[in-house]
């Protein structure tokens, strides 16, 4: 039995010292940091958005856990009613999102 218990404790310390190597790598490669000018996330969207909604998340999921510090812009390229209701849900939920025309996009960033 204290065999057992061992190779449990083993291996929860390897599981553990691994997940503490992973989040330090992590924060040695994330190439996003306090310094420096700003940084923009631009997800394209246009017609319905079909994968605005899992592209903007996935990038907030990113910057919630403070792997990456950026402004998501959503480049309007023609978004429809239904598109621009996703765009709108978004924007309701979240900070540092912004929803920008596509013919723009340039302007927008130089002026930020």
């Amino acid at each position: 039995m204290q065999e057992i218990l061992q190779a449990v404790f083993a291996l929860l310390a390897a599981a553990g010292l691994l997940a503490l190597g992973w989040l330090l790598l992590g924060r040695l490669v994330t190439p996003i940091g306090d310094t420096g000018g700003p940084v923009y996330a631009v997800v394209p969207a246009d017609g319905g958005g079909e994968h605005l909604e899992q592209d903007v998340k996935g990038l907030l999921w990113l910057r919630g856990g403070n792997l990456a510090r950026f402004t998501i812009v959503i480049a309007d390229k023609g978004l429809n009613p239904a598109g621009r209701a996703v765009a709108a849900a978004l924007l309701a939920d979240s900070t540092g999102l912004v929803v920008c025309p596509a013919d723009q996009l340039g302007a927008y960033i130089l002026d930020k």
